[in-house]
């Protein structure tokens, strides 16, 4: 069995991310040789769990780890404060202690609530990243981002707090709808477009191998764990250039709220696909990149499957004035300066401060489906 590993390096808090197939029918000896004598309690979702809980289960038992098991319905209404409670009143209830273990057994939305339930029980448990998605599996699984969704936006409570381990199960991605493997892919093709443009260029040449399956699909994994690895031991606690992982998110976050986290419209991979292509095009406006460029990315991402314009959200969204406050709430803004990840070209994000409202709005206006 072919397993790539990739460290996070974060000095004594260093841990491995394990990339490949079959590694939940493995995570006991793998979990035991990291955190001998722990306890779990592992947090998943109703369609994970009938797929993956039960190998899971016999691994940890064969390895002589006890278990417990918490149960979420899924979807993104799920990163609220009720399911957080749930997930600490569970762990409590199971008496595990601060040395044992929470695993996030899931995509995103069970990661960061899993993730976030470990950072603040018992003052911090330790924790374990299972994503079974591929968004999840480069992406939110790694770096130690955890938390939940306000009714004021998206991912606004919550803590630092990283795992001891990620496992990043390949031949679980066998298992998703198409629909979350391409809202995954849009992460992927993201460090592309952040500082990797022979990665991008590579990606348009072998997309489809990767949804395939295959090697291309674990070469795509792990070269999007290493770009995110590096970023996160650069830079945390995200005071610095981590905030180039964000590029599309303000645009797809601000779309996720106008559309009240109804995954029927849109997911957060799609959000983020619209959000680049949108903060391509943005750049393009304010005369950084060309719109060669921009419609580049667009061709790419349209091709895989993924929306691109805000035309592409099924239903009606908010005007333009009312898209600018949620861009305004996103935890991106500091002391209500509007910071926006731009572009002078694929491969070269950087951070833009204090871009001017003015210029948010009528750039909104012009692509609103309206």
């Amino acid at each position: 069995m072919s397993i790539e590993t990739v460290p996070v390096r974060l000095g004594d808090r260093t841990y491995d991310i394990l990339i490949g197939a079959g590694l939940i029918a493995r995570a006991g000896e793998e979990i035991v040789r990291r955190l001998p004598g722990v306890r779990v309690a592992i947090v998943t979702d109703g369609h994970v769990a009938a797929a993956h809980l039960d190998p899971l289960l016999a691994s940890l038992e064969g390895a002589g780890v006890g278990s417990t098991a918490i149960t979420l319905p899924p979807g993104e209404k799920t990163k609220s404060f009720e399911a957080l409670q749930t997930v600490v009143d569970g762990v409590l209830a199971a008496r595990l202690e601060r040395g044992d273990a929470v695993i996030a057994l899931g995509g995103g939305v069970i990661g960061d609530l899993a993730g976030f339930a470990s950072g603040i029980v018992r003052r911090g448990m330790r924790f374990v990243q299972m994503p079974t998605s591929l968004l999840a599996q480069v992406d939110s699984s790694v770096g130690g981002k955890t938390g939940i969704n306000s009714t004021h936006g998206k991912n606004l409570v919550g803590v630092f707090h990283q795992p001891q381990l990620v496992l990043a199960d390949t031949g679980a991605l066998d298992t998703l709808p198409d629909r979350e493997f391409r809202a995954g892919y849009a992460e992927v093709a993201k460090y592309g477009l952040i500082d990797r443009p022979d990665f991008f260029a590579w990606l348009e040449d072998n997309w489809r191998e990767i949804f395939e399956g295959g090697p291309a699909r674990t070469r795509a994994i792990a070269e999007s764990c290493r770009a995110k690895a590096e970023v996160v031991a650069r830079d945390e606690f995200e005071t610095g250039d981590r905030a180039l992982l964000n590029l599309g998110h303000t645009f797809g976050h601000a779309l996720e709220g106008a559309t009240g986290y109804d995954s029927g419209r849109l997911v957060h991979g799609e959000g983020v696909a619209i959000g680049m292509a949108l903060a391509h095009r943005f750049s393009s406006r304010l005369n950084l990149c060309s719109m060669d460029d921009a419609l580049r990315v667009e061709r790419h991402l349209a091709a895989v499957g993924l929306p691109t314009r805000m035309a592409d959200i099924p239903g009606d969204l908010p005007d333009a004035d009312r898209l600018l406050a949620y861009i305004a709430q996103d935890k991106k803004v500091s002391r209500g300066a509007l910071t926006f990840i731009l572009t002078r070209g694929v491969g070269q994000a950087f951070i833009a401060r204090d871009v001017p409202s003015s210029e948010v709005l009528a750039f909104l206006k012009e692509n609103h489906p309206r």
